[in-house]
């Protein structure tokens, strides 16, 4: 079985390309050249060289020594944290600003949740001297202000999404309807492995460099280059296609995808798709949805403006359906107590995104001689309210 797109854009059942005809010239100029941009010599060559110097790759696995103690087994994490701007979510920035400019695009658009992905977009917008225009859920602008002002800095404009639930789906819908008004000169950067193919393609492509710096690295560490276990987080699930990318075709390495329970899976306050979902279209992709009998969308919530979306990237969909990865859900609580705990024994403060990776080592165990890699994937400065508002800090 495969766990790649098909040239279709399917993985398994899911993916695909759902999409009003209005926008089909966009989507097909993309289709029909991102392979063949991205083999390009000179692509690739800018696309390494801005990963190395301007991204800070290869970012460092790092054993978490007193982590590994606590739990008996050996845990890694891998520091896309350290990334310029915070979080892995660069890596696709870059890809994806050095295909507009061939495809001479000359404005940028985006969406964003928790932020991260704005600023990404926002800073490789300033590197390139193009436009860039973020769409962003109202919520979500009050609790991730200072990304916000990140974006603005940087010469964004951040324009509020004020329908439905206010968060990461209503901006999304926004930057769809701004690509359909503006297809010639406008290019949708996607933040994630979500939307019409070629987007979860081509986003897992750019983000794969995590997973092929985790087998180089474990190979200088371990002497081997497979792990016994890849974890992380998923909302849309970038950073988890990321790090299991290079592992999808060895089943000897085992995949855990650990999504949001909110304050409960079943509390109606959750975002924990893969539990509570159904097969549905969202954002021009067939995959797990979570909605009502009738099939309107339902609105999910965590703690994590990064995870409350209300459907996962096909990938995803399709691992879960076939069960080569397993998928496991945190709640809020769980997942800020671990994300204390990263802090105390470590010395580093992880994203609360990040934190529902780490929570799932109380309840899931290891064997000692286990090689466990964690993808850390973001920095918790942009969550340190959040953090100040739950412990009284």
């Amino acid at each position: 079985m495969s766990y790649n797109a098909d040239e279709m854009g399917y993985y398994g059942e899911f993916g695909g390309a759902y999409i009003p005809e209005m926008l089909y010239p966009n989507v097909e100029e993309l289709r029909a050249n991102y392979l063949a941009v991205m083999q390009e010599e000179s692509f690739q060559e800018e696309f390494q060289q801005l990963l190395k110097e301007y991204v800070g790759r290869p970012t460092p696995l790092y054993f978490a020594k007193r982590l590994s103690e606590k739990y008996n087994t050996k845990i890694y994490l891998k520091r896309e944290d350290l990334c310029h701007t915070g979080a892995h979510k660069v890596n696709n920035t870059i890809g994806q600003i050095l295909m507009a400019k061939r495809l001479n695009k000359t404005r940028i658009i985006a969406e964003t949740g928790a932020g991260q992905h704005g600023v990404a977009t926002a800073t490789v917008c300033a590197l390139m001297g193009l436009e860039c225009i973020v769409y962003m859920g109202e919520i979500d602008i009050e609790r991730q202000a200072p990304n916000v002002a990140r974006m603005k800095m940087l010469g964004a404009t951040v324009v509020p999404a004020m329908s439905g639930s206010k968060t990461l789906k209503d901006a999304t819908n926004e930057a769809i309807r701004d690509w359909i008004s503006n297809p010639v000169d406008t290019h949708y950067i996607i933040g994630s492995v979500v939307g019409p193919h070629p987007y979860p393609d081509m986003v897992a492509r750019f983000q794969s460099v995590i997973s092929k710096e985790i087998k180089t690295q474990l190979t200088e560490k371990e002497g081997r280059s497979n792990p016994d276990y890849v974890i992380a987080c998923v909302g849309g699930g970038s950073n988890a296609a990321g790090a299991f990318y290079e592992y999808l075709d060895i089943p000897e390495v085992s995949l855990i995808a650990v999504e949001a329970a909110g304050k409960g899976v079943h509390s109606g306050e959750s975002a924990a798709t893969s539990v509570l979902g159904k097969v549905g279209v969202i954002h021009g992709s067939k995959t797990l949805l979570m909605q009502t009998p009738d099939g309107q969308i339902t609105e999910p919530y965590s703690i994590s403006a990064g995870l409350d979306y209300p459907g996962v990237g096909p990938m995803h969909a399709h691992l879960f359906a076939s069960g080569r990865a397993e998928f496991l859900s945190v709640t809020d609580d769980e997942a800020m107590l671990a994300g204390l705990d990263l802090c105390k024994l470590e010395g580093i403060i992880p994203a609360i995104e990040s934190s529902h990776a780490l929570a799932i080592f109380n309840d899931k165990k290891f064997k000692p001689d286990d090689i466990v890699v964690v993808n850390l994937s973001g920095r918790g400065d942009k969550d340190l309210n959040t953090y100040i508002t739950y412990f009284n800090l």
